[in-house]
């Protein structure tokens, strides 16, 4: 249960008098107001039973310090203990006792899982700051992705397969107190074997044997794990980009994938997509999907997030990878201009059989081909097209061969314009130096992906899944707007100290100005001016 926050001063809070003014967490504790989030969480915890519970205010503001700071569950709490500028951000007095590290992972898990309570949280900051002046309330947006390494390694399928059945063995042998003498629990040795593909398809076979068997001798309803594991094998296996090396790398992360950040430098992990403003630089909304994702499918959500917190935008900025009908349209409904250069892909293109990676330059269809070369045409009428061309014996024994490919043709041929008329006009806004110089506030988007990636820990999943991997993006961004928030109050403190210097002269008083929070200074500076006017 919730209990009720002891607000009692400790005699040793004056400790915290130490704690410079112009502090990141000190301007972050007096001017920003987190208690919105106890009352956000509240229902999450049952009022009238069990222990008391520590405060979802506290636990989300350590792990903002974690993010902050990128540091573990047990050194977040060890400093916590210890340093007196954190423990003035948490709202505890120096001798509070603080929760143990293994509550940090029960909290993730049980209160933050879904992820919307953290959009909710930096909506509700973001609304805070707007309405007190600190951040802008006109602002361009930009959006962009960047990728992060899983926390594991990438394996053939052929591994993945042995890993599979040991694990198998391990869990029947726990549940089932033996393994039936029936199953043949001599992995096959697939090194010994040169050639990948019969390497692949004798471990498929062994596999599918081990599970049949499984099933056929082991009460599986009396053995929930060996359930489960067998399920997920015969899954694994369905899939048909597994056998291709497309699918589940790692019985660890089964949700990683591969992607691209260039056409010949792969990555194994996911994609974080995410809007920010290009005035304050503030992240507005965030998704996370696996490293397969296509920038920009899920524009319309991150959309109505930023809308939440009333920014009015203007200008929606993006990378080529955004030049599609349904994010310009969106866009236009806005009443905003799209600064989103033209894509040499525009645009007829089923989007549900193909989709484009704009850092490779390669197309992929449905069943996980990808080109392999392009050609550049110029037709007699002087219309200019690019031809993709996949991968021909992927598409000899591809399943889906006779719906996407008529005629003779081995290997799929996609012909793509480059200049369609429906989007002459935004190709010829693009060729003004106009365009060329509000297109630069695009830039501010890849500096913060450099901060998130180098300086707070997103360069490299701490967890495994999808939904962890989104709650550490999430916080991620958290944490990076809070630090943003801090560098504007003190910038903005800094560019009233000459005017205060002014006003303690106009009545006589001395103030010290190093102890009054920027909302007083704004309260002093409005009176100021008034009496002045007079």
């Amino acid at each position: 249960m919730l209990k009720e926050k002891d607000n009692q001063l400790s005699i040793y809070s004056i400790l915290y008098d130490k704690i410079p003014e112009n502090h990141t967490l000190k301007l972050l504790r007096d001017e920003v107001d987190f208690s919105f989030i106890n009352k956000m969480l509240e229902k999450t915890y049952c009022k009238e039973y069990g222990r008391p519970a520590k405060e979802p205010e506290l636990m989300v503001k350590i792990l903002v310090l974690q993010k902050l700071y990128d540091l573990s569950d047990e050194k977040v709490i060890e400093n916590c203990s210890l340093n007196l500028a954190y423990m003035y951000f948490l709202g505890i007095n120096p001798e509070d006792d603080l929760p143990h590290p293994s509550l940090l992972a029960k909290f993730r898990k049980s209160r933050l899982e879904g992820n919307l309570t953290i959009d909710e949280i930096i909506i509700e900051i973001i609304n805070q700051c707007i309405e007190k002046g600190i951040l802008q309330k006109v602002s361009g947006i930009t959006i962009d992705s960047t990728h992060t390494e899983a926390n594991t390694k990438k394996y053939r399928p052929e591994r993945v397969m042995k890993q599979l059945a040991k694990k198998i063995f391990k869990t029947v042998k726990e549940e089932n107190g033996e393994i039936p003498s029936e199953i043949n629990q001599e992995i096959p040795d697939y090194k010994e074997i040169e050639n990948h593909d019969e390497a692949r398809k004798t471990m498929k076979s062994y596999l599918e044997e081990t599970v049949s068997k499984v099933e056929e001798l082991v009460e599986l309803e009396k053995a929930p794990e060996t359930k489960a594991l067998v399920n997920n094998a015969k899954e694994i296996l369905a899939d048909p980009k597994f056998m291709e090396q497309k699918g589940v790398r790692s019985i660890v992360d089964q949700e990683a994938r591969i992607g691209y950040k260039s056409k010949n430098d792969p990555f194994f992990g996911y994609k974080t997509e995410f809007m920010m403003t290009t005035e304050d630089r503030m992240i507005t909304a965030v998704h996370t999907g696996n490293g397969a994702y296509v920038d920009g499918t899920k524009f319309d959500e991150l959309l109505e997030l930023t809308k939440k917190t009333r920014i009015k935008m203007p200008e929606v900025y993006g990378d080529k990878a955004y030049f599609k009908k349904p994010i310009l349209d969106k866009i236009s409904e806005l009443k905003a201009k799209a600064y989103i250069p033209v894509s040499e892909a525009a645009y007829r293109i089923d989007e549900e059989r193909f989709s484009y990676n704009k850092d490779s330059d390669e197309w992929f269809c449905s069943q996980g081909n990808k080109t392999i070369k392009k050609k550049h045409y110029i037709r007699k009428c002087g219309k200019e097209t690019y031809n993709y061309y996949f991968d021909r014996e992927q598409c000899r024994n591809c399943p889906m061969r006779e719906v996407c490919i008529t005629g003779k043709t081995v290997g799929k041929v996609l012909g793509i314009g480059i200049n369609t008329p429906e989007f002459y006009e935004y190709s010829q806004q693009q060729k003004s130096e106009g365009f060329k110089e509000k297109y630069k506030k695009r830039a501010c988007q890849e500096g913060k992906n450099g901060e998130m990636k180098n300086f707070h820990g997103l360069d490299r999943a701490k967890w495994y899944g999808l939904k962890s991997m989104g709650l550490q993006a999430k916080l991620t961004a958290l944490a990076v707007n809070l630090k943003r928030i801090a560098a504007i109050l003190s910038s903005k403190k800094a560019n009233y100290s000459q005017t205060f210097v002014i006003f303690t002269n106009f009545y006589g008083k001395e103030y010290h100005l190093q102890k009054i929070s920027y909302t007083t200074q704004q309260i002093l500076h409005k009176k100021m001016a008034f009496f002045s006017g007079h």
